[in-house]
């Protein structure tokens, strides 16, 4: 529970009423006052009660740290993790001798927990927050292991004069490609078809795909 409204006599205690609840700090909370309250009359006019909504301020980045955490437990994972935090971005560093079931085939399976761990984070988040999982150095390897790919990709079409279509990826793994490729004159790429089937194609320059 991380809002509770509550009615009293008074404000002040609607509002230790719901610190109470909510087992938190009044530093810890967002409080609006929803209706002040007024005392009786000479004590014959019954006077009108206080409310108060108080809402307990949560850390996206605990938030995210503890969704993944509890993920990995019910799948039978043990991990540790430790938090990299910009302003809008949120690495959590993750160490586990199962990571590799985290991970799974090409990444899919960590791709999945990521979007719904940064879903878990940007409902507590007034802006934005991107989050990045990061098994064991996976992000470092797999970054190197597309460049690499982009390259022979590039290599093949302009050798065969032929366009060449990649597996379906990420976002943010075909980004990677497109900015790799960039560089090369003789080849141009592009996105097609939609998601989670969207895909790159790699073309020599000028050929029509």
């Amino acid at each position: 529970m991380n809002e509770i409204t509550i009615t009293a006599q008074t404000i002040e205690a609607a509002v230790q009423e719901a610190l109470d609840a909510l087992e938190v700090e009044r530093n810890q909370t967002n409080v609006e006052i929803i209706e002040p309250g007024k005392k009786g009359f000479l004590g014959i006019f019954k006077g009108k009660p206080a409310v108060v909504k108080v809402t307990k301020i949560v850390d996206p980045v605990e938030e995210a740290v503890h969704f993944i955490t509890n993920v990995s437990r019910e799948m039978g994972i043990s991990i540790h993790t430790n938090v990299k935090k910009t302003s809008r971005n949120c690495i959590i560093e993750i160490s586990s001798d199962s990571a590799g079931m985290l991970i799974g085939k090409h990444g899919q399976t960590l791709n999945a927990l990521q979007l719904l761990t940064q879903l878990v984070a940007n409902r507590y988040s007034q802006q934005f927050l991107n989050v990045v999982l990061n098994p064991e150095g996976y992000r470092e390897k797999r970054k190197e292991m597309v460049e690499k790919l982009a390259l022979k990709i590039a290599n093949q079409a302009i050798k065969t004069n032929r366009s060449v279509q990649l597996e379906p990826m990420p976002s943010h793994e075909r980004k990677m490609i497109h900015q790799v490729l960039a560089k090369n004159s003789l080849v141009e790429t592009h996105s097609i078809g939609k998601e989670p089937k969207r895909s790159i194609l790699v073309q020599p320059v000028g050929k029509k795909h």
